[in-house]
């Protein structure tokens, strides 16, 4: 059936920018930006907001800095982009020379995209591609786990929980994984051997969030359960693939996730707070042993993937400037006094009505509610105290930038805590 524009329920004029996350009709405007510098936001009617949530946990240096910002001037005068196919250029072979040297021992191999969900998917089809070059096919499958989530492309939610609430509707209409509880004691360490057992014919990898299970709730876990995992990865020659988009670069305390663990993936995957919140960029870091399934004489065994914007030496020159910052400035204390905030100021959450749980990590702070009625309201008294939190499901979180001064960072906590007792006393 085809409308004519008359015939339409609303004004396409109105709607030439398609929001994330958002239904088009009910959802209230979103805040015109003017501009942001530091932690704050600026609006176009000269209020002011906190950023708690780092842009989409982006920005880790603050919006603006400026060693970033030059380095990305420069770069533009040079060359804003090339493609990476058949060329090569300085920005590019410097970042992945330096991720390789920061990353855990032996991801030495960098492929480079624009967004994380892609990293996700390379991740995965190196793992099932590596065993189709050793001559063994059939590993097509990933186990993955409940409240995990990695992406919104189609093989990403693959390995998603199904059950969360933005990939549910689709169901039926992508590849079906395998499902698993994370094994967080030694009952559901040997379910979960058990199930790799029967089916590790069909099993091409094991992907998983380190330590905090981001979109798919903000869950956390142990480093025994991530080391667990790694035990049965070697146990039965799987490529782990640790998906560190959220928690890399610092987030949780250390520049990766997985070296509170001491745990050593088979592949990583990185984006997020790569650019310093800047220009996307991401990439899936691969292991030397994995690399070398795709070194061959034959042409076939390439791995034919190519996004257009790999490798942008704009954002390439962002992500060097960003790993320049970490070098240079004291980005982990600042982590380290967040989450001492974190861990003084949230507990008093507790005694809101409707809490079930508080928890926190690092630069990650979570207030867990039993649900979120009028979620856009909640939303507007955020803004209307002056600070950017964006709740979903039943969670409130705060991911501020490091660099957040404690002045703003006890505003931002303090703000939030209170317009959360306010409202949940009209909804428990």
């Amino acid at each position: 059936m085809t409308f004519s524009t008359h015939e339409l329920p609303f004004n396409p004029a109105d709607h030439h920018v398609w929001r994330p996350y958002t239904q088009m009709k009910t959802t209230p405007a979103a805040l015109p930006v003017e501009s942001a510098q530091g932690v704050r936001i600026r609006l176009a009617d000269g209020r002011e907001l906190i950023d708690g949530v780092s842009s989409w946990w982006t920005t880790c240096h603050g919006y603006r800095h400026p060693h970033i910002i030059q380095a990305v001037k420069d770069q533009l005068d040079q060359v804003p982009h090339v493609m990476l196919g058949g060329f090569t250029h300085a920005p590019a072979e410097r970042l992945a020379a330096r991720l390789a040297a920061i990353t855990p021992v032996d991801l030495n191999h960098v492929f480079f995209c624009e967004s994380g969900s892609v990293s996700v998917e390379i991740a995965m089809k190196i793992a099932m591609q590596s065993w189709i070059n050793r001559g063994e096919r059939g590993r097509t499958k990933f186990i993955c786990f409940r409240g995990g989530y990695h992406g919104d492309t189609l093989a990403t939610m693959s390995v998603c929980d199904p059950e969360e609430g933005m990939h549910a509707l689709f169901k039926g209409g992508i590849q079906q994984q395998i499902l698993a509880d994370l094994p967080e004691d030694e009952a559901s360490f040997e379910r979960l051997r058990t199930l790799i057992s029967d089916r590790q014919g069909e099993i091409a990898g094991l992907i998983t969030e380190p330590l905090v299970q981001g979109a798919g709730g903000m869950k956390m876990h142990s480093p025994e359960t991530l080391q667990r995992l790694r035990t049965l990865c070697d146990a039965f020659a799987l490529p782990l693939i640790l998906d560190e988009i959220m928690t890399g670069f610092g987030r949780l305390g250390t520049l990766f996730a997985c070296e509170k663990a001491g745990v050593v993936p088979d592949i990583m995957t990185v984006s997020k707070a790569l650019t310093g919140g800047t220009l996307p960029l991401a990439a899936a870091i691969a292991s030397s042993r994995l690399f070398a399934d795709f070194w061959s004489d034959e042409a076939g065994a390439a791995l034919m993937h190519g996004p257009t914007y790999m490798g942008n030496p704009a954002a390439c020159a962002a992500a060097n400037a960003s790993l320049d910052l970490f070098e240079r400035e004291p980005r982990l204390e600042q982590v380290a006094a967040i989450e001492a905030h974190f861990a003084h100021v949230l507990p008093t959450a507790r005694d809101i009505p409707g809490v079930r749980d508080v928890r926190w990590q690092g630069a990650v702070g979570v207030v867990e509610m039993d649900g979120l009625p009028d979620l856009d309201g909640l939303k507007a008294a955020f803004v209307e105290a002056g600070v950017w939190v964006r709740p979903f499901g039943n969670i409130i979180y705060l991911m501020p930038p490091f660099v957040i001064e404690p002045p703003d960072l006890e505003a931002l906590t303090g703000r939030v805590l209170d317009v959360t007792r306010r409202w949940a006393s009209r909804h428990f």
